[in-house]
């Protein structure tokens, strides 16, 4: 029995399912600023503390204003959690991590 190996699967499958959260969290947060909510909110307050360091940097990239006012920062922040799900997915395929 490799108990090494099923730790480093555990901890894989930590990381993927914490990733998945993140993805959600970026959903939810993306779905919630089409509605102007309020922000005293603890959810939305929630929301914005967990998300706005993942979208700052893109916002600032490609601000709002240089989008016609459409934020797509979220729109990055999934397409990188999809990138390194499906390399720690195939990393996992492959036998690298057993």
């Amino acid at each position: 029995m490799n108990v090494g190996g099923s730790a480093a699967a555990a901890i894989l499958d930590g990381v993927l399912m914490l990733l998945k959260a993140v993805w959600w969290l970026v959903i939810v947060a993306a779905l919630i600023s089409w509605v102007s909510p309020d922000p005293r909110n603890p959810i939305v307050r929630f929301l914005y503390a967990a998300t706005e360091p993942l979208f700052r940097p893109f916002r600032r990239l490609l601000p709002p204003s240089r989008t016609g006012g459409l934020d797509i920062s979220p729109l990055f922040v999934i397409a990188i959690l999809f990138v390194i799900e499906s390399f720690l997915i195939r990393l996992r395929m492959s036998g690298a991590i057993p």
